[in-house]
């Protein structure tokens, strides 16, 4: 169906988020990882949030690679998740080393890339090697996005990955080259154009949030002013990894999960008050939002 735009169904929702076969374990759901942390930005919470997101999400197992100079920084906020530690360089940043990132993502069906990553001189040589050579779903976010940024786009075209761009307004502007004004002035057009060009799902953060694959454009209307305070931006990716540990990627399912999170933060506004809210109350209230979801009347 190719329209202007189009908005996901309560039926879609339940259908993506419907109950499970009692014959099923953890490998049914699928591994999934998260890749990220250097130890300027360790952001242990903001890692262990995001896995536990993911696990909230729905994947079967939630594996956190990260520069081994943060080990023993994250493995306390840890219970039910997985680490990878890799070695890092005498800047105590990751190191590329493609036998170590081949380990890494083994088995994984998704993987996030980006949080709290920094500006480490070998991030663009572990993205370009996993864009290049592997067959898994790739969310790109934060300081993975800063990454891409500085590379050839042009490699998008011929990645092996299913790639998905979650960029706000000033991350989109860094890749795009376009000024966040003309953004503005028709965000949809610009996005889709985007997706189409280098055949990525391309997620656009704001009040309305734009998914597209360049063909078809969902819009997300849901979240609140509670949302806007850091970590949300990781909530979202903890999401749409996990659900890319047991759904293919396209442009409904992340639709969908953006759906999810924003409906998981209104839940914790509901809660917590648009002011107190922190961003670790949306995982929290997830479980609520996948409830109401299968509640949900067609409309």
């Amino acid at each position: 169906m190719n329209t202007n735009y189009l908005k996901i169904t309560n039926q879609d929702l339940k259908e993506i988020f419907k109950e499970r076969e009692k014959d099923s374990h953890k490998g049914t759901y699928g591994y999934v990882g998260i890749m990220g942390g250097c130890v300027e930005y360790t952001g242990a919470v903001k890692l262990a949030n995001m896995s536990s997101t993911a696990l909230r999400a729905g994947c079967g197992v939630i594996r956190i690679i990260i520069p081994k100079s943060i080990e023993n920084s994250i493995t306390p906020y840890l219970l039910e998740q997985t680490v990878f530690p890799i070695e890092n360089d005498e800047q105590q940043k990751m190191k590329f080393c493609k036998e170590e990132i081949d380990k890494a993502l083994e088995k994984l069906k998704a993987i996030a890339i980006g949080m709290g990553w920094g500006t480490g001189k070998d991030n663009e040589k572990i993205l370009e090697y996993i864009l290049r050579t592997k067959e898994i779903s790739c969310i790109i976010d934060a300081d993975g996005l800063n990454t891409l940024s500085q590379m050839d786009l042009d490699m998008l075209r011929n990645t092996k990955c299913k790639v998905i761009l979650t960029p706000h307004l000033k991350e989109f502007e860094r890749l795009s080259k376009i000024p966040i004004e003309k953004i503005k002035e028709n965000p949809i057009e610009i996005a889709r154009n985007f997706a189409k060009t280098y055949q990525i799902l391309l997620l656009l953060k704001g009040s309305t949030t734009i998914i597209t694959d360049g063909t078809n454009t969902y819009l997300v209307e849901r979240g609140c002013p509670g949302m806007a305070t850091a970590g949300s931006g990781d909530v979202l990716s903890g999401i749409l990894v996990g659900m890319l540990g047991y759904h293919k990627p396209d442009v409904k399912i992340i639709a969908a999960g953006s759906y999810l999170a924003g409906m998981a933060g209104e839940l914790a506004q509901e809660t917590y008050t648009d002011i107190s809210m922190k961003a670790s109350d949306t995982i929290e209230m997830i479980p609520q939002a996948i409830k109401k979801i299968r509640k949900m009347q067609e409309k």
